[in-house]
C-alpha cells in the first residue's frame, strides 16, 4: 500500500512539473566592440530558436531550468542555464565575448606587385613626383622671393637638367629588363660589344622613351628596331 502511494505521488509531481507553462522571456545581448545582430538563440529542450535584432533584443518562451545556446559568427559561443530569476526579471542580460578570428598567412612573393595604391596609402591616379621632381616642386612651388631666388641663382635650370637625367636613367633601368642580349644580338643585329651603347641612343629618343613609360611593348618593339637600323648604320660609317 505504501508503495503504491509513494509511485501515485512521484507520477503526480512529474504531472505537475510538466504542467508547468513556459514563460517569454525578453533579453537583451552585449558584446564590446562587435555586432549583437543575428545573434542565434537556440532552446536545447525545445529546440525552439530566436534571433536578435540590431540592438541585441531577443524573446523566447521558456522554463526554469532551460539551457539557451548563444551563437554567431563573431562571438564565443555561450550557454545559459535560465533560473527563476530570470523568470520574473524585465529583461534578462547577457554577456557574450568578442571571437578571435586568426588570420591567415599572406606571402609576398617576388612577383607581387605592392604599391602605396593598393596599400591604400595614397589614392588611385594620383600623380606620383620622382625625387628630382620633388625638390623641382620644392623649389618652384612657393613664388614670391624664393621663386625669384632660385631663377637668379640658376638653381630651377640645374633642377630641370636633373629631371631629364633623371628620366633617362629610369628608361634605361626599364630597358634592362626588357630585352635579353640574345635579342639584341639576333632580332636587331646589334654587335654584342655595342649593346650597352646602343640603349644609350635608345633612351636619347623622347618617343621611345615615352612609349617605355606607356608600358606599350609593342610601340617599344617597332621603335627599337628602327632605332637599331640607324645605330648600324652610324656602326658602319665609323668602321
Amino acid at each position: 500500500m505504501n508503495n503504491t502511494l509513494l509511485i501515485l505521488l512521484v507520477l503526480m509531481c512529474q504531472i505537475s512539473f510538466g504542467q508547468i507553462k513556459e514563460i517569454e522571456i525578453h533579453g537583451k545581448i552585449n558584446a564590446d566592440s562587435s555586432s549583437v545582430e543575428a545573434v542565434n538563440i537556440v532552446n536545447s529542450r525545445t529546440s525552439k530558436s530566436t534571433v536578435s535584432d540590431k540592438n541585441g533584443a531577443f524573446s523566447l518562451f521558456v522554463k526554469e531550468g532551460d539551457l539557451l545556446v548563444f551563437s554567431a559568427v563573431n562571438l564565443v559561443t555561450l550557454r545559459r542555464r535560465i533560473n527563476a530569476q530570470d523568470l520574473v526579471a524585465d529583461v534578462v542580460k547577457v554577456q557574450m565575448a568578442l571571437k578571435n578570428i586568426p588570420l591567415k598567412e599572406v606571402i609576398i612573393n617576388e612577383n607581387s606587385h605592392i604599391t602605396a595604391e593598393n596599400l591604400g596609402i595614397i589614392p588611385y591616379g594620383q600623380k606620383k613626383y620622382t625625387a628630382a621632381e620633388r625638390k623641382m616642386y620644392t623649389a618652384t612651388s612657393g613664388g614670391g622671393i624664393d621663386g625669384l631666388l632660385n631663377t637668379i641663382s640658376g638653381r630651377k635650370k640645374m633642377l630641370k637638367k636633373e629631371i631629364v637625367v633623371e628620366g633617362k636613367e629610369t628608361a634605361l633601368h626599364r630597358l634592362e629588363y626588357l630585352f635579353e642580349d640574345e635579342y639584341y644580338v639576333e632580332e636587331l643585329n646589334i654587335p654584342q660589344d655595342y649593346i650597352r651603347g646602343f640603349q644609350y641612343y635608345c633612351v636619347e629618343d623622347n618617343g621611345f622613351v615615352a612609349a617605355l613609360a606607356a608600358k606599350n611593348k609593342t610601340l617599344t618593339k617597332f621603335l627599337i628596331t628602327t632605332l637599331a637600323l640607324k645605330y648600324n648604320k652610324i656602326i658602319k660609317d665609323e668602321n
